[in-house]
Protein backbone atom coordinates (compact mmCIF):
# COMPACT_ATOMS: atom_id res chain seq x y z
CA UNK A 1 0.00 0.00 0.00
CA UNK A 2 1.41 3.44 -0.87
CA UNK A 3 2.24 5.59 2.12
CA UNK A 4 0.58 8.96 2.73
CA UNK A 5 3.84 10.72 1.76
CA UNK A 6 3.95 8.92 -1.59
CA UNK A 7 0.31 9.81 -2.28
CA UNK A 8 0.98 13.47 -1.49
CA UNK A 9 4.09 13.43 -3.70
CA UNK A 10 2.08 11.94 -6.57
CA UNK A 11 -0.62 14.58 -6.18
CA UNK A 12 1.95 17.38 -6.13
CA UNK A 13 4.18 16.09 -8.93
CA UNK A 14 1.60 14.46 -11.23
CA UNK A 15 -2.08 15.25 -10.73
CA UNK A 16 -1.79 18.97 -10.03
CA UNK A 17 0.64 19.73 -12.93
CA UNK A 18 -1.44 17.62 -15.35
CA UNK A 19 -4.67 19.30 -14.23
CA UNK A 20 -3.17 22.79 -14.58
CA UNK A 21 -1.75 21.96 -18.02
CA UNK A 22 -5.14 20.64 -19.19
CA UNK A 23 -6.96 23.70 -17.86
CA UNK A 24 -4.45 26.03 -19.52
CA UNK A 25 -4.79 24.20 -22.84
CA UNK A 26 -8.50 23.46 -22.91
CA UNK A 27 -9.98 26.65 -21.45
CA UNK A 28 -9.58 28.75 -24.66
CA UNK A 29 -11.20 25.93 -26.66
CA UNK A 30 -14.03 25.65 -24.12
CA UNK A 31 -14.57 29.42 -24.16
CA UNK A 32 -14.69 29.45 -27.99
CA UNK A 33 -17.30 26.67 -28.00
CA UNK A 34 -19.22 28.44 -25.24
CA UNK A 35 -19.23 31.71 -27.21
CA UNK A 36 -20.29 30.00 -30.43
CA UNK A 37 -23.62 28.99 -28.88
CA UNK A 38 -24.45 32.44 -27.45
CA UNK A 39 -26.56 35.15 -29.08
CA UNK A 40 -24.61 38.32 -29.85
CA UNK A 41 -26.36 40.21 -27.02
CA UNK A 42 -25.21 37.66 -24.43
CA UNK A 43 -21.64 37.76 -25.74
CA UNK A 44 -21.09 41.51 -25.40
CA UNK A 45 -22.88 42.04 -22.08
CA UNK A 46 -20.73 42.85 -19.05
CA UNK A 47 -21.63 39.82 -16.93
CA UNK A 48 -19.81 36.55 -17.65
CA UNK A 49 -21.80 33.38 -18.41
CA UNK A 50 -19.74 30.20 -18.26
CA UNK A 51 -22.56 28.33 -20.01
CA UNK A 52 -24.92 29.69 -22.69
CA UNK A 53 -28.07 31.04 -21.05
CA UNK A 54 -29.97 31.17 -24.36
CA UNK A 55 -28.18 28.62 -26.56
CA UNK A 56 -28.58 29.08 -30.30
CA UNK A 57 -27.24 27.62 -33.56
CA UNK A 58 -27.67 30.88 -35.46
CA UNK A 59 -23.93 31.61 -35.32
CA UNK A 60 -23.15 28.33 -37.10
CA UNK A 61 -25.83 28.97 -39.73
CA UNK A 62 -24.49 32.47 -40.31
CA UNK A 63 -20.87 31.32 -40.58
CA UNK A 64 -21.67 28.36 -42.87
CA UNK A 65 -24.26 29.94 -45.17
CA UNK A 66 -24.03 33.73 -45.05
CA UNK A 67 -20.30 34.27 -44.56
CA UNK A 68 -19.23 31.49 -46.91
CA UNK A 69 -17.53 29.00 -44.61
CA UNK A 70 -18.81 26.09 -46.67
CA UNK A 71 -16.65 27.30 -49.58
CA UNK A 72 -13.65 28.05 -47.33
CA UNK A 73 -13.97 24.60 -45.76
CA UNK A 74 -13.96 22.92 -49.17
CA UNK A 75 -10.92 24.94 -50.28
CA UNK A 76 -8.92 24.07 -47.16
CA UNK A 77 -9.88 20.41 -47.34
CA UNK A 78 -8.91 20.13 -51.01
CA UNK A 79 -5.54 21.81 -50.47
CA UNK A 80 -4.76 19.75 -47.35
CA UNK A 81 -5.67 16.39 -48.94
CA UNK A 82 -3.63 16.95 -52.11
CA UNK A 83 -0.71 18.25 -50.05
CA UNK A 84 -0.78 15.11 -47.88
CA UNK A 85 -0.84 12.83 -50.95
CA UNK A 86 2.13 14.56 -52.62
CA UNK A 87 4.17 14.78 -49.41
CA UNK A 88 3.59 11.12 -48.49
CA UNK A 89 4.55 9.78 -51.92
CA UNK A 90 7.78 11.78 -52.17
CA UNK A 91 8.81 11.56 -48.51
CA UNK A 92 8.33 7.77 -48.39
CA UNK A 93 10.58 7.29 -51.42
CA UNK A 94 13.13 9.85 -50.21
CA UNK A 95 13.04 8.46 -46.68
CA UNK A 96 13.61 4.95 -48.00
CA UNK A 97 16.64 6.11 -49.95
CA UNK A 98 18.06 7.90 -46.90
CA UNK A 99 17.44 4.91 -44.63
CA UNK A 100 18.62 2.10 -46.88
CA UNK A 101 21.43 3.54 -49.02
CA UNK A 102 24.79 5.05 -48.08
CA UNK A 103 26.19 7.72 -50.36
CA UNK A 104 28.79 10.46 -50.15
CA UNK A 105 27.51 13.55 -48.38
CA UNK A 106 24.47 11.80 -46.90
CA UNK A 107 24.75 13.47 -43.50
CA UNK A 108 25.28 16.89 -45.04
CA UNK A 109 22.26 16.32 -47.30
CA UNK A 110 20.06 15.39 -44.33
CA UNK A 111 21.35 18.41 -42.41
CA UNK A 112 20.46 20.67 -45.33
CA UNK A 113 16.95 19.18 -45.43
CA UNK A 114 16.48 20.03 -41.76
CA UNK A 115 17.99 23.50 -42.17
CA UNK A 116 15.23 24.42 -44.61
CA UNK A 117 12.86 24.41 -41.63
CA UNK A 118 14.71 27.39 -40.15
CA UNK A 119 13.96 29.68 -43.11
CA UNK A 120 11.28 32.22 -42.07
CA UNK A 121 8.20 31.80 -44.25
CA UNK A 122 7.78 35.59 -44.42
CA UNK A 123 11.05 35.88 -46.37
CA UNK A 124 9.56 33.76 -49.16
CA UNK A 125 6.37 35.74 -49.73
CA UNK A 126 7.65 38.31 -52.26
CA UNK A 127 9.63 35.90 -54.48
CA UNK A 128 6.83 33.34 -54.36
CA UNK A 129 4.25 35.98 -55.25
CA UNK A 130 6.33 37.10 -58.24
CA UNK A 131 6.82 33.50 -59.44
CA UNK A 132 3.18 32.47 -59.14
CA UNK A 133 1.96 35.77 -60.53
CA UNK A 134 4.01 35.17 -63.71
CA UNK A 135 2.64 31.61 -63.86
CA UNK A 136 -0.92 32.89 -63.47
CA UNK A 137 -1.46 30.89 -60.27
CA UNK A 138 -2.40 33.66 -57.85
CA UNK A 139 -5.66 32.69 -56.10
CA UNK A 140 -5.25 29.18 -57.51
CA UNK A 141 -5.26 26.27 -54.99
CA UNK A 142 -2.41 24.68 -56.97
CA UNK A 143 -0.02 27.41 -55.79
CA UNK A 144 -0.67 26.62 -52.13
CA UNK A 145 -0.50 22.86 -52.74
CA UNK A 146 2.92 23.25 -54.38
CA UNK A 147 4.24 25.55 -51.64
CA UNK A 148 2.95 23.46 -48.74
CA UNK A 149 4.35 20.29 -50.31
CA UNK A 150 7.72 21.94 -50.86
CA UNK A 151 7.81 23.17 -47.26
CA UNK A 152 6.86 19.81 -45.74
CA UNK A 153 8.78 17.34 -47.91
CA UNK A 154 12.29 17.97 -46.43
CA UNK A 155 11.28 17.42 -42.81
CA UNK A 156 8.88 14.58 -43.62
CA UNK A 157 11.60 12.81 -45.64
CA UNK A 158 13.91 12.84 -42.62
CA UNK A 159 11.01 11.80 -40.39
CA UNK A 160 10.12 8.92 -42.71
CA UNK A 161 13.77 7.90 -42.79
CA UNK A 162 13.61 7.39 -39.02
CA UNK A 163 10.50 5.22 -39.37
CA UNK A 164 12.03 3.05 -42.11
CA UNK A 165 15.30 2.66 -40.20
CA UNK A 166 13.31 0.92 -37.48
CA UNK A 167 12.19 -1.80 -39.92
CA UNK A 168 14.77 -4.64 -40.09
CA UNK A 169 16.53 -5.00 -43.45
CA UNK A 170 16.32 -8.78 -43.05
CA UNK A 171 12.61 -8.70 -43.88
CA UNK A 172 13.32 -7.17 -47.29
CA UNK A 173 16.19 -9.60 -47.86
CA UNK A 174 13.86 -12.53 -47.08
CA UNK A 175 11.31 -11.11 -49.53
CA UNK A 176 14.04 -10.82 -52.18
CA UNK A 177 14.97 -14.47 -51.64
CA UNK A 178 11.31 -15.35 -52.21
CA UNK A 179 11.47 -13.60 -55.58
CA UNK A 180 10.14 -10.12 -54.77
CA UNK A 181 11.56 -7.13 -56.60
CA UNK A 182 12.61 -4.04 -54.68
CA UNK A 183 9.26 -2.32 -55.34
CA UNK A 184 7.31 -5.48 -54.43
CA UNK A 185 9.22 -5.77 -51.15
CA UNK A 186 8.56 -2.10 -50.48
CA UNK A 187 4.85 -2.49 -51.18
CA UNK A 188 4.23 -5.86 -49.51
CA UNK A 189 6.70 -5.80 -46.61
CA UNK A 190 7.71 -2.24 -45.75
CA UNK A 191 4.42 -0.40 -46.29
CA UNK A 192 2.32 -2.50 -43.84
CA UNK A 193 4.96 -2.05 -41.12
CA UNK A 194 5.30 1.62 -42.00
CA UNK A 195 1.60 2.39 -41.51
CA UNK A 196 2.00 4.16 -38.11
CA UNK A 197 4.74 6.35 -39.59
CA UNK A 198 2.64 7.13 -42.66
CA UNK A 199 -0.31 8.12 -40.46
CA UNK A 200 1.87 10.30 -38.22
CA UNK A 201 3.46 12.05 -41.19
CA UNK A 202 0.10 12.47 -42.92
CA UNK A 203 -1.51 14.00 -39.81
CA UNK A 204 1.47 16.32 -39.29
CA UNK A 205 1.24 17.51 -42.91
CA UNK A 206 -2.55 17.84 -42.87
CA UNK A 207 -2.52 20.02 -39.75
CA UNK A 208 0.11 22.33 -41.27
CA UNK A 209 -1.78 22.72 -44.56
CA UNK A 210 -5.09 23.13 -42.71
CA UNK A 211 -3.84 25.85 -40.34
CA UNK A 212 -1.36 27.79 -42.50
CA UNK A 213 -2.37 31.44 -42.75
CA UNK A 214 0.35 33.82 -43.95
CA UNK A 215 1.09 32.31 -47.37
CA UNK A 216 -2.59 31.64 -48.02
CA UNK A 217 -3.39 35.27 -47.22
CA UNK A 218 -0.67 36.68 -49.48
CA UNK A 219 -1.36 34.40 -52.46
CA UNK A 220 -5.17 34.56 -52.45
CA UNK A 221 -7.04 37.72 -53.40
CA UNK A 222 -10.35 36.19 -54.50
CA UNK A 223 -12.78 35.63 -51.64
CA UNK A 224 -14.23 32.45 -53.15
CA UNK A 225 -10.73 30.88 -52.95
CA UNK A 226 -10.05 31.75 -49.30
CA UNK A 227 -8.98 28.98 -46.95
CA UNK A 228 -10.52 28.71 -43.46
CA UNK A 229 -7.79 30.67 -41.61
CA UNK A 230 -7.98 33.50 -44.16
CA UNK A 231 -11.78 33.47 -44.03
CA UNK A 232 -11.67 33.72 -40.23
CA UNK A 233 -9.34 36.72 -40.38
CA UNK A 234 -11.69 38.61 -42.70
CA UNK A 235 -14.51 38.24 -40.19
CA UNK A 236 -12.75 40.80 -37.97
CA UNK A 237 -13.74 44.17 -39.39
CA UNK A 238 -12.24 47.59 -38.68
CA UNK A 239 -15.14 48.79 -36.56
CA UNK A 240 -17.02 45.66 -35.50
CA UNK A 241 -16.51 41.95 -34.96
CA UNK A 242 -19.24 39.31 -35.07
CA UNK A 243 -17.88 37.32 -32.13
CA UNK A 244 -20.52 34.60 -32.29
CA UNK A 245 -19.96 33.80 -35.97
CA UNK A 246 -16.18 34.07 -35.51
CA UNK A 247 -16.31 31.57 -32.62
CA UNK A 248 -18.60 29.28 -34.63
CA UNK A 249 -16.18 29.42 -37.58
CA UNK A 250 -13.30 28.53 -35.25
CA UNK A 251 -15.24 25.53 -33.94
CA UNK A 252 -15.96 24.41 -37.52
CA UNK A 253 -12.24 24.66 -38.29
CA UNK A 254 -11.45 22.50 -35.23
CA UNK A 255 -13.75 19.62 -36.18
CA UNK A 256 -11.61 17.92 -38.92
CA UNK A 257 -8.48 18.05 -36.74
CA UNK A 258 -10.33 16.54 -33.77
CA UNK A 259 -11.81 13.76 -35.93
CA UNK A 260 -8.43 13.09 -37.51
CA UNK A 261 -6.68 12.76 -34.15
CA UNK A 262 -9.49 10.61 -32.74
CA UNK A 263 -9.36 8.17 -35.66
CA UNK A 264 -5.57 8.08 -35.99
CA UNK A 265 -4.62 8.31 -32.31
CA UNK A 266 -3.27 4.77 -31.96
CA UNK A 267 -1.21 4.92 -35.15
CA UNK A 268 -0.08 8.44 -34.30
CA UNK A 269 1.35 7.45 -30.90
CA UNK A 270 3.03 4.35 -32.34
CA UNK A 271 4.36 6.32 -35.28
CA UNK A 272 5.94 9.09 -33.23
CA UNK A 273 7.49 6.48 -30.96
CA UNK A 274 8.95 4.77 -34.02
CA UNK A 275 10.39 8.04 -35.29
CA UNK A 276 12.20 8.65 -31.98
CA UNK A 277 13.45 5.06 -31.91
CA UNK A 278 14.56 5.21 -35.56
Amino acid sequence: MPTAKKRVDKVLTFYIPITLALMWTLFPIYWTINTSFKPEGDIIKKSVDYLPVNPTLDNFRMAWDNIGFAEYFKNSLTIAIFTVIIVLIISILAGYALARYDFKGKRVYMLMLLMTQFIPRSMLIIPLFIIFNKLGLISNPLSLILIYSTVEIPFCSVLMSGFISGIPRELEEAAAIDGCSKMQALRQVVFPLLLPGIVATGVFTFIYAWNEFLLALMLTNVQARFTLPVGLSFMMGEFNVNYGALAAGSVIALIPAIILFAVAQKHLVNGMGGAVKG
